[in-house]
């Protein structure tokens, strides 16, 4: 089991009582991200010495989400931005436009996307990188890189911190490799309403299907969407499907139903939980979700 360290999920819940007041207090920097799983992995290479704020909230549907006129006076005080760019956030641009000159670091910069291969989004890049523990590396490297020029004295901090964490983030690479693989090869499929495991399933040898490529328009899925998932699932016996945490499960559940199969249960991608929830951070998120699919599927 992952263990959760404190000092990092205080430091988090601290920094999202206000970004305004710690730069009026002139205190640490401060850094926002526009999601909890980046938040988090920040908060591991700031450590105590950054700020670190998520804009949008533990739970929050990101892809559309709608920022408001708070966000944006909080905002006002920050000192970089960090955003996972693929076109997670259709709401970026728009929000940073309104902010003024406030430095922003995209971390999925040097990671070779992996593209959508159906519906209107055929050929864009999915934007889930941070699915991938390999990629995972090279966001720590990236905040890493930012910190350092936004507060060069603390260089040898982050540098220590980031070492730290891309060791922890290779050891969870490798159980989850060892436990995915004991999935049998007529059980290597995962089905889930949002095509958000593109990356997961690549670096782990798994067959995906969804009932839509992105979260930005989507709710139950379309009846041609749930219909070539229910033919799929039929067809391949897949054991279970699964669905999301930020979006409703009607849709997949109606698959479960109709293909003869189970309902997994809910994984968790676009957002974490607060600290007292099943992933306050993103390494327990992966290994959550590992243990997820590892039911659901039948492997050990």
């Amino acid at each position: 089991m992952i263990k959760t360290s404190r000092a990092v999920l205080l430091s988090a819940l601290i920094a999202a009582s206000g970004v305004a007041h710690a730069a009026q207090a002139g205190e640490k920097k401060t850094v926002l991200t526009t999601f909890t799983i980046l938040s988090d992995m920040a908060q591991n290479v700031a450590g105590n010495r950054l700020n670190v704020v998520s804009i949008t909230k533990p739970g929050a549907e990101i892809h559309g989400y709608q920022f408001t006129p708070s966000d944006l006076v909080n905002a006002r005080g920050a000192d970089l931005i960090l955003n996972n760019g693929l076109n997670l956030e259709l709401w970026f641009e728009k929000f940073t436009r309104q902010l003024g000159k406030i430095p922003n670091v995209t971390l999925t910069d040097g990671i070779i996307p992996v593209n959508i291969s159906a519906d209107a989004y055929k050929g864009k890049p999915n934007p889930h990188a941070w699915m991938s523990p390999k990629n995972a590396l090279i966001y720590v490297e990236n905040i890493r890189k930012a910190f350092v020029k936004l507060d060069p004295a603390g260089a040898k901090v982050f540098n220590a911190n980031a070492k730290k964490y891309s060791d922890q983030i290779r050891a969870v690479d490798a159980r989850l490799r060892s436990q995915l693989a004991s999935l049998p090869k007529n059980k290597r499929a995962l089905v889930t309403c949002e095509g958000a495991f593109s990356y997961l399933t690549r670096d782990y040898n798994l067959a995906e299907h969804y009932l839509w490529p992105v979260n930005a328009e989507e709710g139950q899925g379309t009846p041609r969407q749930i219909k070539g998932v229910i033919d799929v699932v039929r067809a391949e016996k897949i054991p279970a499907v699964f669905c999301e945490s930020t979006v409703p499960t009607r849709g997949m559940e109606q698959v479960a139903k109709e293909a003869g199969t189970k309902f997994g249960g809910v994984l968790y991608v676009d957002s974490l939980t607060d600290a007292k929830g099943p992933v306050p951070t993103y390494l327990i998120l992966l290994q959550k979700d590992a243990d997820i699919i590892l039911k659901g599927l039948g492997g050990r």
